[in-house]
């Protein structure tokens, strides 16, 4: 049987995780400091991670907290903002995993359009016009999930001015920011505010999704909240899994990792590109400038749901659009082409466009 081709999962293909470097970083980390990579941390992860991490974002160690990644950031700030029934406002499509944890908090989720250049910021105006007090807003800014939409410059400024006249929090999740492999390379919103601004992002999608290191960067008095929260769930998070990410960046293992996925994936979007304007016409779609992610809009009526059914059975999985979103999205679908080669690309959009044409196409375009 042939072997499944997924673009399911956001996680990059083995041939382009740094193994190599990873195992000198581990044995060069345990070397180093085998009593502090063995033993109990605190609650604020690796100290010299969480150094390393604070230099790289220009603030104080005090304002950074290093968890069991990036998810768990995310869950540790909603426990410490987000209360049943406080609005939040998300993208539209969004994240499944933060609809799902926002929705599990009863939060009064407002989920407010996406364009090509991130959340429409006049839609978000008339939402807070209807009297909406948001707590948060959770923005992924760069190559967004689902969409790998970027967030520009004007809008970055505009959301930053909306929080501070409105009084709530931007989420900054940005785990995808040093995937870019074209256009230019926007400042993040904590750099811009920080006094609005909550930042997450992740050590999975540069060194790899195994790893389970993120990390928070915000307020210090909320970080040290944040802190105290996690103190009653764990003692520590992973102290050698964060070590060996210390190592793997000092020692400029991370730089070349970086490089070596953001070249990949450049070609990987270019190939998934070209082959869905070949194969599958009735596709639109924006070309990404970076990440792991391309969001397909197919015409009205297409029933998705049964195109998976008949991909799946040819070997070839994707995430339907409703996923995504809270109501809707019958007709859009997220395809990852981080861990498919070039190969499987071609072939894996050839059999997409026949389960389109099998199962999926309205009448008018079968």
């Amino acid at each position: 049987m042939a072997a499944t081709i997924s673009f399911a999962r956001g996680a990059p293909s083995l041939d382009i995780v740094d193994v190599d470097g990873l195992r000198a970083a581990a044995d060069e980390a345990l070397a180093a400091d085998p009593g502090g990579m063995t033993g109990y941390g605190t609650s604020v992860g690796y100290v010299p991670l969480r150094e390393w991490i604070a230099q790289r974002h220009g603030v104080t160690t005090s304002q950074v907290l290093v968890t069991n990644g990036s998810m768990q950031a995310d869950a540790f700030l909603f426990d410490a903002l987000v209360a049943p029934g406080d609005a939040v406002v998300v993208e539209l499509p969004t994240y499944d995993r933060t609809l799902l944890s926002l929705r599990n908090r009863g939060a009064d989720v407002r989920m407010v359009a996406l364009e090509p250049d991130g959340i429409d910021t006049a839609a978000l105006e008339r939402v807070l016009a209807t009297g909406a007090d948001p707590t948060l807003a959770h923005i992924i800014p760069n190559f967004q999930n689902p969409a790998g939409y970027t967030l520009s410059g004007p809008k970055r400024e505009r959301l930053i001015e909306l929080a501070r006249a409105h009084g709530f929090t931007i989420f900054e999740d940005d785990p995808y920011v040093a995937l870019r492999f074209a256009g230019e390379t926007l400042p993040t919103m904590v750099s811009m505010a920080p006094d609005v601004t909550v930042y997450a992002s992740s050590f999975s999608k540069t060194v790899c999704p195994g790893i389970r290191v993120g990390y928070l960067v915000g307020p210090e008095a909320l970080i040290a909240e944040i802190a105290r929260r996690a103190t009653s769930t764990y003692i520590s998070p992973n102290m050698i899994a964060q070590g060996i990410v210390n190592q793997f960046c000092r020692s400029g293992r991370i730089e070349r990792s970086i490089e070596t996925v953001r070249e990949a994936l450049r070609v990987r979007a270019e190939t998934l590109c070209g082959a869905l304007a070949e194969h599958l016409p009735d596709a639109r779609f924006v070309a990404p400038q970076g990440g792991y992610f391309l969001w397909v809009d197919l015409p009205s009526g297409t029933d998705v749901a049964a195109m998976a059914d008949a991909a799946a059975d040819r070997g070839v999985q994707f995430v339907k659009g409703t996923d995504f979103v809270l109501e809707g999205g019958g007709s859009s679908l997220r395809l990852a082409y981080s861990g498919v080669t070039p190969a499987q690309i071609e072939e894996g959009v050839g059999i997409l466009a026949e389960a389109y044409a099998q199962a999926g196409a309205p009448a008018q375009a079968a």
